[in-house]
């Protein structure tokens, strides 16, 4: 490492393009984590569509509750993660990446295959839990195997594609999948069988993709039998490592940016099915308009991702922080000026909050997989996960009440306080311990103070 903090590639490994892998990662296993990225967080987001048009053709339930009721899912969603993410870092390190990571897709696949069966709330829930099981397990082996691939001189590049594949995957999966019901309804189906077509067609994605990562993903680095360490040491190394600064701040990032992710996803596409409705368009037709302004959400997020990325590897981790953190509270606060989020007016609106969901997971994700130590990543990216879902929790629990009691924009208020609040913690982090800086920010800092 050189003496301004920047890393020196270790030729050991393999360059891809413009990123430096770990020694032992191969191309083929880079390429299953791209598949991974495209398709995990894609497939995750159509809950959303999948829930609002069976909360309406199944269920019969008015928009006026839906706010509430899909914070409640959301809620038991996080609960489930909570319970597994603990376990599902320790067996990362034990058992490797890769079982766990299909398994989540096979889960997934259970769920959307179940999802449009619900006759009642509880049994929805309950469908929700499997669900909720295959998010744990995907997404922690996403951030998980994200970590462990690239060198740390190329972690914003890696992570910024990852990212990119990320939006890429939610845009055209969105694009195509959340048309499917108004399709079908199109072509003389029944409603209630359209959306079960639609959801059959998910979960036959999910088991083809992890059929594609059992042949192509690598375990995971892999840590002598010297190094192996047990489990109760595992589970408590999450906690133990949150002594570090920049891990503790990582983890209240986790807690914020993956609460902006999920209320986007949530109670964006709930309010624009609900404008639908109310402009007098079937449930079909509803979602496809809400889903339309999600898609602009993360369009918008994907083409931002290589540029935060860029910023990440150019500055210290923990002033991109700032600055993310700062972009997301602001662009979060902006939906109070929505009166209807279908007409066009309201499209700048979401493309900043695009930018300002993307800012904050990327730097979340690049300073987590900078700052978590190699043999116990598993165990600290699971606290990391942790957190993401305990921030979730809270946020939707509110979330789906205040939608419906206070406002839609209300949500997403939350989270821009959330934002604003962990900004400052971050510059608190920052002037007390930064980590590597690199020359060129110190550089620019000395010409800065010169200058004033």
């Amino acid at each position: 490492m050189s003496k301004s903090g920047v890393d020196i590639p270790n030729t050991k490994g393999i360059k891809l393009g413009p990123i430096w892998l770990e020694p032992g990662i191969n191309r083929l296993n880079c390429m299953g984590l791209f598949v991974g990225s495209f398709f995990t967080i894609g497939v995750l987001t159509l809950i959303s569509v999948g829930t609002n048009y069976v909360l309406a053709e199944n269920l019969g339930i008015p928009f006026s509750e839906r706010g509430t009721i899909a914070g409640d899912l959301a809620f038991w969603t996080e609960i489930t993660q909570i319970l597994l993410f603990s376990l599902i870092g320790v067996a990362a390190d034990r058992i490797g990446r890769r079982p766990i990571f299909v398994a989540g897709l096979l889960a997934f696949g259970l769920g959307y295959f179940l999802y449009p069966f619900a006759e009642s709330l509880q049994e929805l829930t309950a469908y929700r839990v499997i669900y909720a099981a295959g998010l744990a397990l995907s997404t922690g082996m996403l951030a998980t195997v994200s970590a462990d691939y690239p060198q740390n001189i190329s972690r914003g590049k890696m992570i910024a594609f990852v990212g990119m594949l990320n939006g890429l995957g939610v845009v055209l999966l969105n694009s195509v999948f959340g048309r499917l019901p108004s399709w079908f309804v199109d072509a003389g189906v029944d409603p209630i069988m359209a959306g079960r077509y639609a959801h059959f067609l998910v979960a036959g994605l999910c088991v083809l993709v992890a059929v594609v990562l059992q042949f192509t993903l690598k375990p995971g680095v892999e840590v002598s039998v010297e190094k192996k360490q047990s489990l109760m040491a595992l589970a408590k190394a999450g906690v133990r490592e949150a002594r570090n600064p920049r891990i503790a701040l990582a983890y209240g990032s986790a807690f914020v940016a993956r609460s902006d992710v999920v209320i986007l996803g949530t109670f964006l596409v709930t309010w624009g099915v609900g404008a639908g409705e109310k402009m007098g368009l079937t449930t079909a037709e509803a979602s496809v308009q809400a889903t339309i302004i999600f898609v602009i959400t993360q369009a918008s997020a994907l083409m931002w991702a290589p540029i935060a990325g860029l910023l990440m590897d150019r500055i210290n981790r923990i002033t991109g922080m700032v600055i993310f953190m700062l972009v997301s509270g602001l662009a979060f606060s902006l939906p109070v000026l929505i009166d209807n989020p279908l007409e066009s007016a309201a499209i700048p609106i979401f493309i900043l909050l695009g930018i300002g969901q993307i800012s904050a997971f990327l730097g979340s994700q690049i300073l987590i997989g900078q700052e978590a130590p190699l043999e116990e990543r598993g165990s600290v990216v699971g606290m990391f996960n942790m957190m993401g879902a305990i921030g979730i929790l809270a946020a939707t629990a509110i979330g789906g009440r205040l939608f419906d009691q206070v406002g839609p924009w209300a949500p997403f208020m939350v989270i821009s306080v959330a934002n604003l609040t962990l900004m400052l913690v971050a510059l608190y982090v920052r002037r007390r311990d930064p980590g590597p800086v690199p020359q060129r920010e110190v550089e620019f800092w000395q010409r800065w103070l010169a200058r004033t």
